[in-house]
């Protein structure tokens, strides 16, 4: 239940079900002003007065979930509701300016009403709004009011949707997933694809061109898969190994004209451990780069980077187009030692390069620079990402191999491609992995995978980045009910920032999967 009282809004989540109809009867016979003040007053009433004043005060924070204390949000970001574990009821006081604007009330959890949550980022655009937090418990019967936290909204904002896959964490059953768009403006999550759409085989390797879904395109394993494009909206099968040196093709990056998409070939193993920190290890028996040129249907390679003894994957383009980033590793194994990687990825060291690219041919040109040197900084890279503005580089660093969200040091690197220096990201990392990340469209904000929550679940974060490349405190993607943060038994990975929603043709779509 929703009442406004001299410009605050108090949301009603317990029960007191006999007096709000009370009020609905009285709604008819009296005035307006009237119904509010007698609807707040029953519903105090109804509850004992706990609202009122609190027994106990502390200079500690509230330990609410997901934590949205100190964090930085987008002005059009979704209500961050939040919950208190043990909480029989919950109060929220927002203050802008000094001025209480908002007051939300509820069982256990805060659910800020979408509409007035909206209108109020809008007036905080560009300043700090403070949270008092108030909790009544069996812990504390006669309530505590915890230290007020800080929210900070940025005027940047952020692309509305993100779109990402949901999978089962062990990926033993791998046979259950999808890909999903989500609004971050509200809660409304969406169904692109899913598996048992294709006959129960993998979907995966999504990939959009500038951020738009009338470009896009993703790998549909098993019967009557294939990787599946659609270009200005038509979608059709992509046959890639049968149209240049029989190579399959995986983790995809559109070159920003729309006119190529580069792609690993990658022939991978995955191994399964009983005793082990890390429970699943992938890892390449070979990799090679492969180009695609959509307006010829034709695939270009480049002898030094396709049937070499190097091993090339997560190929990314610059935003100007004018390089080829990729993850290249050179173990210098024989064949029977290639067949044996499962005893060699530990001594996968994969470096970060990058290469010219010549977007009217399709070439990539002579000079080869290396950004990011195992032997110099150690570690292993993976899934490199530059930022719009083409000032940085993010990437995983992990021990060694390609896996990183199977990792637990695994953590986001960025370079200055400036001047070439690590910019520092401490804030955006945790104990457990942190990977799979993606840019907005502005530049200001980037979205991962993270295990920090629980160790095993990758939820989805966001962090502001700054001209300067400084980061904020990650926020948890909201969500409406807030236990759903934590009882959702998926991995969140691949997270992409899209601009609009993707309109799939479920009957096209089912007849590109149908086995003749």
């Amino acid at each position: 239940m929703v009442l406004r009282m001299e410009g605050a809004v108090f949301q009603k989540n317990f029960n007191c079900k006999g007096m709000i109809m009370a009020v609905f009867k009285l709604s008819v016979k009296l005035p307006m002003q009237a119904i509010v003040l007698v609807a707040f007053s029953m519903v105090l009433l109804s509850c004992g007065g706990k609202y009122s004043d609190c027994a106990e005060t502390t200079n500690e924070y509230p330990n609410i979930f997901p934590d949205y204390a100190g964090v930085t949000v987008p002005v059009n970001i979704a209500p961050l509701n939040f919950d208190i574990k043990g909480a029989e009821h919950v109060e929220a006081v927002v203050e802008l300016d000094g001025k209480q604007v908002m007051e939300v009330v509820g069982e256990k959890a805060v659910e800020f009403p979408e509409k007035e949550w909206k209108s109020l980022l809008g007036k905080a655009a560009g300043k700090t709004l403070d949270v008092k937090v108030s909790e009544w418990s069996k812990k504390h019967p006669g309530g505590i009011s915890y230290r007020p936290f800080s929210v900070s909204v940025s005027k940047d904002s952020i692309d509305t949707w993100i779109a990402y896959r949901l999978v089962p964490p062990g990926y033993e059953l791998w046979n259950r997933m999808g890909i999903y768009q989500r609004n971050i403006e509200n809660f409304k999550q969406e169904t692109i694809i899913k598996n048992s759409q294709n006959h129960g085989g993998c979907v995966n390797c999504h990939s959009f061109c500038n951020y738009s879904p009338k470009n896009w395109l993703f790998h549909a394993r098993g019967k009557g898969g294939s990787t599946v494009i659609t270009l200005d909206g038509d979608t059709r099968k992509l046959p890639i190994e049968k149209l240049g040196p029989k190579k399959s093709a995986t983790y995809p990056f559109w070159h920003p004209s729309g006119k190529f998409v580069a792609f690993s070939s990658n022939l991978t193993r995955q191994t399964f451990y009983g005793i082990s920190r890390d429970k699943i290890e992938v890892f390449d028996m070979n990799s090679d780069l492969i180009i695609y040129d959509v307006k010829a249907n034709s695939v270009l390679t480049d002898p030094r980077f396709c049937g070499s003894a190097d091993w090339e994957t997560f190929p990314a383009f610059s935003p100007d187009g004018k390089y080829l980033y990729m993850c290249v590793a050179h173990l210098g194994l024989d064949e029977q030692q290639r067949q044996m990687m499962q005893a060699h990825f530990e001594k996968m060291k994969y470096a970060l390069i990058r290469v010219p690219f010549d977007a009217n041919t399709g070439k990539l040109g002579d000079r080869v620079d290396t950004v990011y040197s195992p032997s110099r900084h150690g570690g292993s890279v993976s899934l490199p990402r530059i930022s719009p503005d083409g000032r940085y580089v993010m990437f995983t660093k992990a021990d060694c191999a390609t896996f990183p969200i199977q990792h637990v040091e695994a953590d986001l690197k960025m370079i200055d491609l400036n001047s070439m220096k690590f910019v520092n990201t401490d804030v955006i990392n945790s104990p457990y992995s942190d990977s799979y990340h993606s840019w907005s469209s502005n530049g200001r904000w980037v979205v991962f995978s993270s295990r920090r929550v629980d160790g095993k679940y990758t939820r989805l974060f966001f962090s502001h980045c700054d001209a300067a490349g400084r980061f904020t405190k990650p926020f948890m993607l909201p969500q409406k009910n807030p236990e759903q943060n934590g009882e959702l038994l998926y991995a969140y990975n691949i997270p992409e920032f899209i601009k609009s929603p993707v309109r799939l043709d479920r009957e096209k779509t089912a007849e590109l999967f149908r086995v003749k």
